[in-house]
């Protein structure tokens, strides 16, 4: 029979709730009679030729779970979309009326889509290659063997064995169960813990929590509702972002404002100006193409892309993707400091007797509590490692009582070698003794060090699930350990420090030994400590503790929820990591739920980001990449949305003047290559370590508003004054090079703006944009290909003139905005 004695931190807790999903007492229907074994009979499990057999008849779990999208869904989501829709049917009649050279605007959209293509594909084969890695693997028993699968190679009929923290991935029922509690939240809305005795049904997706066992699978592959879930709770997804339904907000304002002006257009160009048919479908197509912010779509999915590439080498799994984001915005970090500022490791540094208990017989103690766990945790290693079981002089386990969170202690019986019975508990010295117990003075010098202390305590035997079972109870010894200190999570808090994100510590272990293990990590605060026992109830005042105190502990699972949810109501982004089943209500609810690979099933499960190499460490790399991201993405969705707003009001003005459009396609895809494609493209990716800020909208159109205004009214007024200026044949192509002139420069300086604060790169960068518009200037054949062709030396230095006076204005009117509203 399986025992268990968990240790006073090890808190085996709830999963998140999810209420109303199914009814976890459903009655199970397997496809075929599964025949469990007699109650209190060890299950063997299916031999080798069961498992074949049943292989053969398809009930195998074999529901595919996906990381990320298929190939095809990548490339559909790529192609198929509105505004590719809208150019590909502008582009083929280009083909038909026009030059080659007003068709590139297809073409650019045809390259931008297979990098998009590319890139994500990049992004598939790293997120699946990297959730092969962090997959949890059920221990199933064979031919009377246990042995690690992966759970799509579970068949109906196995025998799954179940420990603390492991994830019910099939439908099953009860083969065998020693103190088995499992959380049905998931399915059921109920927080508290189910008892499992044989016999009893358990439902996929549910967790253990406590106590162990084995159940006998009965529903398999789409059958069973853990189908749905992983499948769920690993998806590559890209859903809750700001950043892309801000995108999106953008669009849909951008397609009401394109129809009626792209209407307008049409109509003025073919119907009020008698013109070569040809040559005002040219010029229509080139009013309408410019308002597409395609590229802005492509661009944020590339950076995306790219950005969990970049955490993939890192072994950091991004299970959804708007995560980078997400942990970007962050101000608050909630750690548990068990794993996360400490290694899973920890050493006895000291064992202390207590009311002339003899050291010998306490050794023995402790060895037979660690020999009574086949599945130890880090504080019960650290006793198995120190006494290791002898045979000799062995003790039989007669009762075993696994931790819970509510006692914070476990315990367990035995009938020593003389024939005598002894019950024993192993948990919080300020849970089991009494207030004012002299001991605890003690345990309060130990815990400001650092230490962990454990109180082992002798008690009646009887009942040790009874709730009063630790009264009586006669302290034996302190049982003092020392954590090991992650050896990079000093610089990471320092890192969060200087990113003004506030660090709270949260922990079920005593609030002055947490604070001191966090002290000696340098976190600032370390010495505002509060025990969570005393924590307020109401949410405001809960919040407002949070704010004051830096550590806390002896913190509950259902607090640790709470503590979030408070924060999250003064406006805080929290993040939240932790690697045990206790972590998982908070990791839940949390806005970024990160989980260590080497955590507990349900946490990975329910995190959004896995740090597969187990480093807190990986957490700065990934809120850098995050503000790179939403950073860089904000800089350049100016840039396409200035784009956008002069293109509409560049055909509001002609449709209300009615004069020709000024450009042909090959105008506005050079402006929009030099201006915007290329340089937003470089921009994108480049470090930026600004902190993320909100309400991405309004912050990008109170830029691109007055800036595509300013343009659309500099390169109109150029326009107007050149068709006075010339005359006779001709005189179009020379209007609209002086116009193309003037957007030209005033859409260089927008770039100029943008690319604050310059580096030599980005210096280069704009150079070299405004060289190959010189270029295109200078040289014949490109003059030809694009109709750019200055005449005259009057007019081009008044579109020079219009644009510095457009650059002034642009100047004038950012820094304006930055003053009202801030950076």
């Amino acid at each position: 029979m399986t025992q268990r004695a968990l240790d006073s931190s090890g808190e085996q807790t709830p999963g998140p709730s999810r209420p109303g999903m199914i009814d976890a007492g459903a009655e199970l229907d397997p496809v075929h009679p599964v025949e469990l074994p007699p109650s209190g009979h060890r299950a063997t499990g299916l031999t080798t030729a069961e498992v074949a057999e049943r292989v053969a008849r398809g009930e195998v779990n074999d529901v595919p779970v996906r990381s990320s999208r298929s190939l095809a869904e990548i490339v559909r989501a790529n192609v198929f979309t509105r505004f590719n829709l809208i150019i590909g049917v502008l582009w083929v009649i280009m083909l038909f009326v026009a030059p080659i050279q007003d068709s590139l605007f297809g073409f650019v959209i045809v390259a931008n889509t297979g990098i998009g293509i590319i890139q994500e594909w990049r992004a598939k084969k790293t997120l699946d290659s990297l959730a092969v890695i962090g997959e949890a693997k059920p221990t199933v028993r064979r031919d009377g063997k246990a042995a690690e699968i992966s759970t799509h190679e579970i068949v109906l009929g196995d025998v799954v064995e179940l420990g603390p923290g492991d994830k019910v991935v099939v439908d099953g029922t009860v083969a065998e169960a020693d103190s088995l509690e499992v959380d049905e939240s998931l399915l059921t809305g109920e927080a508290d813990p189910v008892l499992k005795r044989p016999g009893d049904p358990v439902m996929s997706g549910s967790f253990v929590v406590a106590g162990g066992g084995a159940f006998t699978a009965t529903k398999v592959g789409r059958e069973a509702y853990a189908a749905q879930l992983a499948e769920e709770a690993s998806r590559f997804t890209l859903v809750h972002s700001e950043l892309r339904s801000g995108i999106s907000t953008i669009l849909k304002y951008v397609t009401w404002m394109m129809v009626p002006t792209a209407i307008g257009l049409i109509i003025s160009q073919l119907v009020v100006k008698d013109n070569n048919f040809k040559d005002s479908v040219a010029r229509t197509v080139g009013g309408i193409v410019p308002m597409i912010p395609e590229g802005l779509v492509l661009l944020t999915s590339v950076a995306f892309a790219i950005g969990v590439v970049r955490l993939g080498r890192k072994q950091c799994l991004v299970q959804e993707l708007p995560a980078i984001e997400g942990l970007a915005r962050v101000d608050v970090v909630c750690l548990d400091k068990t794993g996360t500022l400490t290694e899973g490791g920890m050493d006895i540094t000291e064992v202390r007797p207590l009311n002339g208990s003899d050291e010998a017989y306490v050794h023995q103690v402790l060895r037979s509590l660690g020999s009574s766990d086949p599945r130890p945790n880090a504080s019960l290693q650290a006793i198995i490692d120190a006494y290791p079981a002898s045979q000799e002089a062995a003790w039989t386990v007669t009762d075993a009582m696994p931790f819970s969170s509510a006692r914070k202690y476990s315990g367990a019986a035995f009938t020593e070698t003389d024939g005598t019975s002894s019950a024993w508990l192993l948990g919080a010295p300020d849970v089991l003794l009494p207030d004012g117990d002299p001991t605890l003075t003690e345990i309060d010098h130990l815990n400001e060090q650092g230490l962990r202390v454990l109180l082992l305590a002798r008690v009646p035997s009887g009942d040790l699930d009874a709730p009063d079972a630790a009264e009586g109870d006669v302290p034996t010894a302190l049982v003092v350990l020392e954590q090991r200190l992650r050896p990079d999570a000093a610089e990471t808090l320092k890192y969060f420090a200087q990113q003004n994100v506030a660090t709270k510590v949260i922990s079920g272990d005593n609030a002055v030994s947490v604070g001191a293990v966090a002290g000696k990590l340098g976190l600032a605060g370390a010495e505002n400590t509060l025990d969570a026992r005393k924590m307020p109830t109401d949410p405001d005042e809960m919040a407002t503790a949070m704010e004051q105190n830096a550590v806390f502990g002896r913190v509950t699972p259902q607090q640790k929820r709470d503590m979030v949810a408070a924060l999250q109501s003064r406006g805080h982004t929290v993040a939240m990591t932790g690697d045990g089943v206790n972590d998982v209500l908070a990791l839940k609810d949390s806005d970024i739920g990160v989980s260590m690979g080497s955590g507990s099933e349900a946490t990975r499960a329910v995190a959004q980001i896995v740090l597969l190499n187990n480093s807190f460490a990986t957490l700065p790399s990934v809120v850098a990449e995050g503000r790179r991201v939403i950073g860089n993405i904000t800089r350049v969705a100016t840039l396409f949305l200035t784009k956008t707003v002069y293109s509409v009001l560049l055909a509001i003005l002609v449709v209300c003047t009615q004069v020709e459009y000024p450009f042909l396609p090959r105008h506005l895809t050079l402006l929009s290559t030099l201006t915007i494609g290329v340089p937003a493209f470089f921009l994108a990716l480049a470090p930026n370590k600004e902190r993320a800020q909100p309400h991405f909208v309004r912050r990008v159109m109170r830029y691109a508003i007055p800036s595509g205004v300013i343009a659309a009214t500099a390169t109109f007024t150029t326009y107007l004054v050149a068709r006075h200026h010339y005359a006779g044949p001709g005189a179009l192509e020379a209007e609209t090079s002086a116009a193309t002139l003037t957007l030209f420069l005033t859409s260089m300086w927008v770039l100029a703006i943008i690319a604050r604060p310059y580096t030599w790169w980005r210096i280069a960068l704009v150079a070299a944009m405004g060289l190959g518009f010189l270029i295109v200037l200078v040289v014949p054949w490109l003059q030809d290909f694009f109709a750019l062709k200055l005449v005259g030396t009057t007019m081009p230095w008044t579109a020079v003139g219009i644009a510095v006076a457009a650059a002034a204005l642009l100047e004038f009117s950012w820094r304006l905005v930055g003053r009202r509203f801030g950076t």
